[in-house]
This record gives C-alpha cells, sequence and structure tokens, in this order.
C-alpha cells in the first residue's frame, strides 16, 4: 500500500498555475535596480551597431527659456554620452546616441527629458528623469471635455485653491505634477505614476480629486500597523457611490423647487415666476399623481385562458386598403405626397408661431380734443365747489369767534 496522501482537487482556473520562489516580503530589495555604469557594459571597446534618435517639437513661448537652459541640458546629457541640438528655425529639440554612450535605455531617458521641456517643465527638475528610480508620464486630458467652460473648471479642481490639491497630490505619491495647458505633466516612482493618473482622469469625469485624497491618507496610515499587512482595506476604505436619477425623478425635483418659490412669492403678494403656470401649484398634487402612476402600472390584469386576437400583418393591411396593388412608382409618389402635406402643414405652423411676435399690441384710443375740453370743464367746476363749500365753513367759523368775543 502506497502511504502518498491523496493530492488536493486544483480547480481548473488554477491548474497552471506555479509556485513563485522570488515572490517574497522583500520583493522591493529583490527587484531593486543598480544603476549601470560604464563597467557594466560588455562591449567596452565596441559601440553600438546603429544610431537611435528622437525629436520632439516645443510651442514659441518656450523659445527664450530653452535658449538660456540649453547649456544646463548639454552638459547633463553629454555625462550620459548623448547629443542633443536645438533648432530653433523648425522650433525642435533632438537627441541621439554617440560613440561615447554606453547605457542602452538612456536614450530613452533623453526622450523624455526633452518632452518634459517642451512641456513647461524646469530644467532643474526635467534633469531628474536621467535618474533609474525615476519615470514620467504625460497625461493628455484636452479630448476628455468637449464644453471648454467645463474642460477649464475641471482642470483647475486639480490645481485647487491656491494649489493646495496639487501640494496634497505630490506629497501623499511623492511625485512632481505640472498642469499645462491640456496636458499634466507627471514625474516621480512608477507605483505612484498610475496612482497620480487615475486622479487626473477620474477629475476630468467629475470625480473630485478630495475622494481619491482621502483615501490615499488611509491607505498612507495603514501601511503603518503590520498587523494589517495580510488582511483586507477594504473596510476602512469609504466607498463613494454616485446616484444617478431618472429624467423624471430630476423633473419632479425641479418643479417641487419651483413650487416652493411660488408659495413664497405668494406669500410676499407677490406674482408667480413667468411660465410656471402650468405646474401645479400644491406639492401633493404632484406627488399624488405620481402615486397614481404607480398604481396604475401596479395595477395586474385580468387572466383569461384565451390568446388575445391575433394583430393583422401588414400585408393584410395594405391589401384591404387597395395599396398592396399600387406598382412601386405609385406607392412612392403617395409616400412623397404624404411627407410633403406633413411638411407644409409643419410649416403653416411654425410661421403662425413666429408672426405672432409681430401682431400688435392692443392700444389704448386717445382722446379727441373736445373729450380733452369737457374733461377739463367738469374739472374745473368740481374744484370750484369744493372751494365755496371751503369758504363757507372758514366764514361759519370767524362768526363764532366774534360772538365769543362779544359774550366776554
Amino acid at each position: 500500500m502506497s502511504t502518498d496522501a491523496p493530492e488536493p482537487a486544483v480547480s481548473k482556473k488554477k491548474q497552471h498555475r506555479k509556485d513563485k520562489p522570488w515572490d517574497t516580503d522583500d520583493i522591493d530589495q529583490c527587484w531593486k535596480v543598480e544603476p549601470f555604469t560604464r563597467e557594466d557594459y560588455k562591449f567596452k571597446s565596441g559601440t553600438f551597431m546603429e544610431e537611435s534618435s528622437f525629436a520632439t517639437l516645443f510651442p514659441k513661448y518656450r523659445e527664450s527659456y530653452l535658449r538660456q537652459v540649453w547649456a544646463k541640458a548639454t552638459a547633463a546629457l553629454d555625462s550620459h554620452g548623448i547629443a542633443c541640438t536645438l533648432d530653433l528655425i523648425h522650433g525642435s529639440m533632438a537627441v541621439r546616441t554617440t560613440r561615447k554612450t554606453f547605457d542602452p535605455y538612456i536614450i530613452l531617458k533623453a526622450r523624455d527629458l526633452i518632452k518634459l521641456l517642451a512641456r513647461g517643465v524646469n530644467i532643474d527638475q526635467a534633469v531628474k528623469i536621467l535618474d533609474d528610480a525615476m519615470a514620467c508620464d504625460i497625461i493628455k486630458i484636452g479630448g476628455l471635455v468637449r464644453n471648454k467652460e467645463r474642460f477649464v473648471r475641471r482642470r483647475q479642481r486639480i490645481v485647487g485653491p491656491d494649489g493646495s490639491t496639487l501640494k496634497a497630490i505630490e506629497l501623499l505619491t511623492s511625485c512632481y505634477v505640472l498642469v499645462q495647458g491640456s496636458t499634466v505633466a507627471v514625474m516621480g516612482p512608477y507605483k505612484s505614476l498610475k496612482e497620480v493618473r487615475r486622479i487626473v482622469l477620474d477629475c476630468m469625469k467629475n470625480i473630485h480629486p478630495i475622494y481619491r485624497i482621502k483615501e490615499l491618507m488611509i491607505r498612507r496610515e495603514l501601511a503603518k500597523d503590520p498587523k494589517l499587512a495580510n488582511e483586507s482595506w477594504d473596510r476602512f476604505l469609504p466607498q463613494f457611490r454616485k446616484r444617478h436619477l431618472k429624467t423624471s425623478e430630476k423633473t419632479q425635483r425641479k418643479n417641487d423647487h419651483i413650487r416652493e418659490k411660488n408659495e413664497k412669492r405668494q406669500e410676499a403678494g407677490l406674482e408667480p415666476l413667468p411660465g410656471t403656470e402650468s405646474i401645479p401649484s400644491l406639492v401633493g398634487e404632484a406627488s399624488s399623481s405620481y402615486s397614481n402612476k404607480k398604481e396604475k402600472e401596479k395595477v395586474k390584469k385580468v387572466y383569461t385562458p384565451f390568446p388575445p386576437p391575433q394583430q393583422p400583418r401588414k400585408v393584410d393591411m395594405e391589401l384591404e386598403s387597395g395599396e398592396y396593388f399600387l406598382k412601386a412608382k405609385e406607392k412612392k409618389r403617395r409616400a412623397d405626397a404624404e411627407r410633403v402635406a406633413k411638411q407644409t402643414e409643419k410649416i403653416k405652423q411654425k410661421h403662425e408661431e413666429r408672426a405672432k411676435a409681430f401682431e400688435a399690441p392692443e392700444e389704448t384710443k386717445e382722446e379727441t380734443a373736445e373729450e380733452r375740453r369737457a374733461r377739463k370743464k367738469r374739472k374745473r367746476d368740481v374744484g370750484e365747489d369744493g372751494k365755496g363749500v371751503e369758504d363757507d365753513a372758514s366764514q361759519g367759523k370767524k362768526k363764532k369767534k366774534k360772538e365769543k368775543v362779544v359774550d366776554v
């Protein structure tokens, strides 16, 4: 009898998986990239078989700055055996390998350097890309939002008030971020570039960066606790859910808001807002109508064992109307006539609606000269009668005063 224990059943999904002995806790040390020096180059006496080169264009406003700092860029690239040229006539920068180049990957780093310079990055910061531990990513955000005003607002969210949001992103991800025009230039470690790209793209999709920043802060604190190293962090991370409203719900909310405004205006003795007469005045009416619709939808149909009557086919309807026996030209002529009739009716309605704007308003009838004369005469007569009455009253008061004086 064999004492071997039966092998545990492996699912079909995992049957081709193999152990990874190199995947240990000190994974960062195992995959640590050592700097490439001239001594590491195997063919010390030889050179590359082919010359590699890259070129990029730069905007006009960067020309004066590039002329000032080009000496620094040349010195930084020359130490790695890379030649660079600045073409002010065509507005381009180019880098290429030389016979002194010993690192095969440095040409790609030089390409990233001129790209960053073209996108507005400072020379002191751009030179850091030549380090092996540093990477860069240029995120294009120009085509993500169609409306220009909306694009500017969302791009400003990445920067934040006085650059506070951008500073928080840089501190949490250990990256350098520059928002310039329709691109976002990022420099930092490989893992952090992924986080920054996620924040930027979500911001352009109308998800505020503060949500991602909050999540990064929580992750940063959880990483300090060694007890949570092998546990899932989902229970600590915030879950932000966006609730999508239906069109009917949006309309209902809008109408409720307008009704509240009209009620307040009515209490203040003002007229309701123009164009809101068709909306019910009470919130209860709208809610009752909405509930009635729901009830109507929920009403179950009476069950009948008999199937519904068969609906006539399109051919049957054409046979009944006689259209089936018409020729193709006659059918087309009839369809064209119906379409033209509908168009003329629609055009007529539109002309009538436009003509309403040019209708003269009702004018008040001006009074004639005779009517004006008669009105003034009436005013004069009423004024004289009032004056006479006032004179009589004043004379009576004077007589009373005189009588009082005599009695004394």
